[in-house]
């Protein structure tokens, strides 16, 4: 396909998962503007960090009168799970030129990832297959930047949104991401661990239940995946 074929195949693409974005993003400007940012403040942190959860636990934190070093930590590790996806789609994209890897490693998201690294996997011979990956991320991007300027402006005018369960809509959606990538034993006891840690920890300050089960997950995951391979190879020795 040529360049302009993947980029808006792009953007179609990460449509559906954009809608579940939204009530995301207009939840995070009101509740940047309650924690006392300024509207460009809070349209600065999306601009800038683009990283909906981290986005979440800063504010959260912030408003905890937590120091700027546990935000910086806490958010730093709640993001490590980017490490993962870029290594995932490093074979795709290691032959592109900077000026490409870098705004696509800042773009990189939870739902772009999940289009994009399908796009990777369909076995076509198509040069431009970045230019899908630019059309996904960017889309979400511009998504971000819309929604964070509608709850800067609704946190303003509408009293206590954050209690209408907008935030449902984001679950949906990372249940919707998650769950068809689930194919092996390994993901799916990873998963179930992640959520087991995640449900005995809830109580813990500072969103360490969250770090908590995501090292919880990806040891067994890891651990699981190890194994299979061992008894792979033994198999294969017989």
């Amino acid at each position: 396909m040529s360049r302009s074929q993947e980029f808006f195949h792009g953007c179609r693409d990460i449509l559906p998962l954009v809608l579940g974005a939204i009530p995301f993003g207009i939840i995070f400007g009101t509740l940047a503007i309650g924690a006392g940012l300024s509207g460009w403040q809070a349209m600065g942190m999306s601009a800038l960090v683009f990283a909906g959860s981290a986005q979440f636990i800063a504010i959260t934190l912030l408003t905890g009168g937590v120091g700027a070093l546990v935000v910086l930590l806490t958010t730093f590790v709640v993001n490590l799970r980017h490490a993962l996806y870029s290594a995932a789609l490093q074979p795709f994209v290691r032959h592109l030129p900077g000026g490409w890897r870098g705004p696509l490693a800042f773009w990189l998201t939870d739902e772009a990832f999940a289009v994009v690294q399908h796009r990777y996997a369909r076995e076509d011979d198509s040069p431009n297959k970045h230019w899908f990956f630019l059309g996904a991320a960017l889309t979400m991007y511009l998504n971000w930047q819309l929604s964070t300027l509608a709850g800067i402006a609704f946190g303003q005018a509408v009293p206590d949104i954050a209690s209408w369960g907008l935030d449902f809509a984001m679950i949906a959606t990372f249940i919707g991401i998650a769950v068809p990538m689930m194919r092996t034993r390994p993901q799916v006891a990873s998963a179930a661990v992640a959520g087991v840690v995640a449900l005995l920890t809830w109580a813990l300050p500072y969103k360490l239940g969250l770090i908590a089960a995501a090292l919880a997950g990806i040891v067994v995951g890891v651990w699981l995946e190890r194994q299979a391979e061992a008894v792979a190879r033994a198999a294969g020795e017989l």
